[in-house]
């Protein structure tokens, strides 16, 4: 997004313009901005077109709203800044153990699947996924992780089936190698699926309810087989 944009939606987001509609008229949104009263009547226009504003016009003042396509430029221009400021080459994210749908297993063990994960990630899965809600203080993070490169572990058509590509991030938890898989088409936002080479639920004698630690691997990927993944 160009640089003046995101200027002017930082500046709108500040006066509380993503959760809420904000009047404010084109002199004062200048002064925000620094500019005319003219160019800043402008802005607000080129916004409007690009769809990263919504306007309601008033009978005194104008009110603004940023769109969420606004929203998403400003998430990605912050997780931009997460990985300047805060983040290395690994992440830690808090979560606790739960119960999945079982799906999990199911998708694993998958003959395709299982021969990229052995080539990619240099193990071969246990036949099952350990689930983590990650803790609501971490979620910044999880974006984070996932607008970086993985692996990708490509999808198949099987039985006239079709089973799509999967993200795989390389990880650690109680210093064990594991991976964190995300598909393409996931609907969670809260929630990791763990593949490793062992039975971590007896490996680590963990359960339902314990809190543990996942340190995802943000370590440079070569270009090959290679893909940002944003579900």
């Amino acid at each position: 997004m160009d640089e003046k944009y995101s200027f002017a939606l930082r500046k709108i987001a500040l006066l509380g313009g993503i959760n809420n509609y904000v009047a404010i008229s084109s002199r004062e949104l200048g002064e925000s901005l620094e500019m005319s009263q003219q160019s800043a009547s402008k802005r607000i226009l080129e916004l409007l077109d690009e769809k990263y504003l919504v306007r309601d016009l008033g009978a005194r003042k104008q009110r603004i709203k940023i769109t969420d396509a606004g929203v998403d430029e400003l998430r990605k221009e912050y997780n931009e800044y997460r990985r300047i400021f805060e983040l290395t080459d690994h992440v830690t994210l808090r979560g606790r153990i739960v119960t999945g749908m079982g799906e999990g297993g199911y998708y694993i063990t998958q003959r395709p699947y299982m021969e990229q994960f052995q080539g990619k990630l240099d193990f071969k899965p246990f036949e099952g996924t350990l689930n983590v809600k990650v803790a609501k203080e971490d979620l910044g993070k999880l974006e984070v992780i996932r607008s970086m490169p993985g692996h990708v572990i490509d999808g198949f058509e099987k039985d006239g089936r079709t089973f799509g590509n999967v993200i795989a991030y390389k990880a650690k938890i109680h210093n064990i190698d594991c991976a964190i898989v995300v598909p393409e088409r996931s609907h969670y936002e809260d929630m990791l699926e763990l593949v490793c080479k062992y039975h971590l639920r007896r490996t680590l004698s963990i359960n339902d309810g314990d809190d543990v630690d996942v340190v995802v691997d943000l370590s440079p990927l070569s270009s090959e087989n290679q893909i940002s993944c944003v579900p």
